[in-house]
């Protein structure tokens, strides 16, 4: 099931009438009998899978709780990790590892015929173990108390509103909202339901429509110059940030309607002026996962200089991999950990963030549209099929300048009309620093910018009920 689709439209309002109607572990029950049949709606054959990760890690969080020897916890914690993991890689780059090894034996002129087995990726994987291994490794650092009760545990993991493509919630924070009773503040449905009118905004009028224009540019036919490149990456761009911030958006504010707070998950991304600040506004919750969990206990940068470029290269190379199974993610990665580590080598970073603090606006200008830039590189690189179409559309790119203004009407335009609207709420929550900068307007304008986004949707929304770009990760 998808937020952008006719069931989920339906399954929702009944989800939350009778959710408004039952006590405290009532309120439970039901929300993890509607997960579940939330995750089912997608391949029944795959829930056992969720039940089986949550069965297995609340064991694991429950003996380590109890367990004083070093020794028998860290193996413990490892069983935990070692199914996790391999799960994971079976189901994620199974195929990946076989079709590369395949191609290398081709290479060395050696034909090996594999018995090739299709591995379907389940739905959400990538999120909801990377949620159970943080919960069982702060039990294992003794940060947190396991669940004690099987259903509060069983719900942190399946809970519709993030189960798919996140927010990466932390046992510390969804955990106690989901033990105690819930109130549900007039606030809370207010932001809730701005959240979730923007949401769609940004899906099916915003990502759903730009797709068209980026599937484009990344046919593997097609004819381009460098207008082309350059717009079709504009496209994709704005189309992969108002996809996912689309379904951030739409899950935090069902979730708010019900009482519980999930994270913010992006916070203005294409404002910032470096990479260091990219990976603190974009995919708040991975980029704090990989640190917290890879990063720092790689030794972070504790080290000499060479390890702390080591231990970024090695996070982003992995956190490359952890969106999918491909070249291009990895070839994504390391362009992500070099970026980090030459603006951390030239102390760029720091010396924007100074010009930032003294409002040297013409420095932090350029230093934006340098990064704006350097970002819609890597998403070529993250969209592109294969090494050799990063290379041919990079290749196009210095072409066609002259004499081709067809491609700024036949691109341009529409680009600027979808993002439009889109750049005009991100610029006023950008200068209010508060990404409920809508719902604080005074009544008029308020309800003005409402009814405005319900026109772009009902009008210009593509209602194909396009997947979430996030699904396949």
């Amino acid at each position: 099931m998808v937020f952008n689709s006719l069931h989920f439209l339906v399954f929702f309002p009944a989800v939350y009438v009778v959710y408004r109607a039952l006590p405290h572990r009532g309120q439970n029950w039901w929300l993890l009998l509607a997960s579940y049949y939330f995750y089912a709606a997608w391949d029944w054959r795959f829930l056992g899978l969720l039940i089986a990760s949550t069965l297995v890690d609340y064991g694991c969080a429950r003996v380590l709780a109890r367990a004083e020897d070093p020794h028998r916890r860290r193996w413990i914690l490892i069983v935990s990790l070692g199914f996790n993991l391999t799960v994971l890689g079976f189901f994620k780059y199974f195929n990946f590892f076989a079709e590369s090894l395949h191609d290398l034996f081709a290479l060395a002129g050696w034909q090996v015929d594999f018995i090739t087995v299709r591995v379907l990726l389940p739905i959400g994987i990538s999120f909801y173990t990377f949620m159970t291994m943080s919960y069982v490794i702060d039990v294992y650092r003794r940060e947190i108390e396991p669940s004690r009760n099987l259903l509060d545990f069983a719900l942190f993991v399946a809970y519709f509103p993030h189960l798919v493509a996140g927010p990466i919630l932390r046992a510390s924070k969804l955990l106690p909202q989901i033990a105690r009773p819930r109130t549900i503040a007039r606030a809370q449905i207010v932001e809730g339901l701005w959240l979730i009118g923007l949401g769609y905004f940004k899906k099916v009028f915003v990502a759903d429509n730009l797709g068209h224009l980026a599937d484009g540019i990344f046919a593997s036919d097609a004819s381009l110059t460098g207008p082309d490149v350059l717009l079709g990456i504009y496209a994709f761009a704005f189309q992969i940030y108002g996809d996912f911030s689309g379904y951030s958006d739409i899950a935090r504010g069902a979730s708010k309607l019900m009482g519980i707070e999930l994270n913010v998950n992006f916070l203005f991304p294409y404002f910032v002026t470096s990479p260091q600040a990219f990976w603190r506004h974009w995919h708040i919750s991975l980029s704090t996962w990989l640190r917290d969990y890879l990063y720092i206990p790689l030794g972070g940068n504790r080290g000499t200089t060479w390890t702390t470029y080591r231990n970024l290269m090695v996070t982003m190379v992995l956190g490359g991999l952890w969106h999918g199974a491909a070249w291009p993610f990895v070839l994504w990665g390391v362009y992500q950990g070099a970026l980090l580590i030459v603006y951390r080598a030239t102390g760029l970073a720091e010396r924007l963030d100074r010009a930032a603090e003294m409002r040297r606006a013409a420095v932090v200008g350029l230093a934006w549209l340098v990064m704006f830039h350097l970002t819609c590189l890597g998403w070529l690189i993250f969209r592109a099929e294969s090494a050799t179409q990063i290379a041919a559309l990079l290749g196009a790119l210095p072409h066609g300048w002259t004499g081709h203004a067809e491609a700024w009407s036949r691109l341009g335009g529409p680009l600027l009309f979808y993002v439009g609207p889109l750049l005009a709420i991100q610029l006023l929550e950008v200068r209010r620093q508060d990404l409920m900068a809508v719902p604080q307007l005074p009544l008029p304008v308020r309800y003005a910018i409402y009814v405005a986004i319900g026109f772009f949707i009902l009008l210009f929304g593509d209602f194909q009920g396009a997947q979430f770009i996030y699904f396949q990760f």
